[in-house]
């Protein structure tokens, strides 16, 4: 869903930062090679998630959501020179796929891989954390910030991706959408929270920074 004309968006990318060649060639590999390309952060968002990151310069990131790795790299260029960045993929067979990127931008070491489900991998990370981004299994969302939240250091941000899921969110809901329901209970809880200040940005599919107290 697009919540701005083709042509107005044209002109946002336009007049937002290249792409890098890495991350450039990153996407091509992912759309050929991918049933899902669209999961990826792409262009405009991840110029974003760049700069968010950049302007934290944060010493520990967590991923919940790698993918091929697209939105973990944009993260990695605000990541401090001594910083470790862990991202969360259920999908064993996209580990490789990232790895290679991973090592090809010359950071690689400071990307720790974790393969498994998110639910069960949080609990035994012993880290806090500067900056978490949440782009996983919508259904889990709300259950991802009630872990996370003990481990966010004072004045960490969160990051969440398709908070406006295609605009679902102000339709009626479906009885069998439980990703839906899942992120209408998620969103209550990050503008409701009283550890959180929260502003839901209409990027892309949505994106809201929340930022704890």
């Amino acid at each position: 869903m697009n919540f701005i004309s083709q042509e107005l968006d044209s002109y946002v990318v336009a007049h937002s930062s290249d792409e890098p060649a890495l991350l450039a060639k990153l996407s091509r590999e992912t759309g050929q090679k991918t049933l899902q390309p669209r999961m990826l952060s792409g262009h405009y968002q991840g110029r974003v998630l760049s700069m968010i990151s950049k302007l934290i310069a944060p010493k520990s990131v967590l991923e919940i959501g790698t993918f091929t790795g697209y939105s973990a790299l944009c993260l990695l260029e605000g990541l401090s020179v001594d910083g470790q960045l862990h991202t969360i993929e259920k999908n064993e067979e996209l580990e490789g796929f990232a790895r290679k990127y991973f090592e090809e931008s010359g950071r690689g070491v400071s990307i720790v891989q974790h393969i498994g489900d998110a639910l069960d991998l949080i609990p035994n990370l012993k880290i806090s954390f500067d900056l978490v981004f949440i782009d996983a299994d919508k259904v889990n969302y709300p259950s991802y910030l009630e872990l996370i939240l003990p481990k966010m250091n004072p004045g960490g941000i969160i990051l969440s991706d398709n908070v406006l899921w295609s605009g679902k969110v102000i339709d009626p809901l479906q009885a069998n959408d439980s990703d839906t329901k899942a992120l209408l209970i998620y969103n209550k809880m990050l503008v409701e929270h009283k550890k959180l200040e929260t502003v839901l940005l209409p990027i892309r599919d949505g994106l809201t920074i929340s930022r704890v107290k």
